[in-house]
């Protein structure tokens, strides 16, 4: 069992947060010692480990909390919703980085700053995925949106032979 602390140590966060997590009723220790102290057992590790998974893509606390409730069909609801509005929200700054580069007159701009295969690899490993994570990520992908996958892959520049290869996974 561990404390409060040792539970924020373990996954590099504060105890405040895992207190937050507590107060929005997504994450409720096992027990109390006597002393009061909470304790997280392994059920509560994983559970804060899903939470944590779903913070790193972005997800709003009020969608974990339905995440981690509901099954299947309402979780891959919610996980697409997300996705449409994180495209929405792409397409919005990237409308507003081509509007500032038309306005500076250096067109050069865009094409320093574009996103690539590899930056979009070194994004995902900062965000915590692992290899395996990423390769869930695109069949996840490939499974609920294959023609929206297919352009995501092409804006990054990536050759059809690799996409082919990547959708197949």
């Amino acid at each position: 069992m561990l404390t409060v602390t040792q539970l924020a140590r373990e996954f590099d966060i504060s105890r405040a947060t895992i207190l937050y997590y507590e107060r929005e009723g997504l994450l409720t220790p096992a027990c109390r010692s006597d002393n009061g102290y909470r304790r997280y057992g392994k059920k509560e590790v994983e559970r804060l480990r899903n939470i944590a998974a779903y913070r790193a893509y972005g997800l709003p606390v009020s969608s974990i909390r339905t995440l981690l409730e509901q099954k299947d069909k309402d979780q891959a609801q919610i996980l697409k919703a997300h996705f449409h509005a994180l495209e929405n929200e792409i397409r919005s700054l990237k409308a507003q980085q081509k509007a500032i580069v038309a306005l500076l007159h250096a067109p050069h701009l865009l094409e320093e700053n574009i996103v690539n295969k590899e930056r979009w690899t070194q994004i995902m490993a900062a965000a915590g995925f692992s290899e395996n994570d990423m390769v869930k990520w695109h069949q996840k992908f490939e499974e609920m949106e294959p023609a929206e996958h297919q352009k995501f892959l092409e804006s990054l520049g990536i050759g059809p032979d690799e996409i082919t290869r990547i959708r197949a996974l």
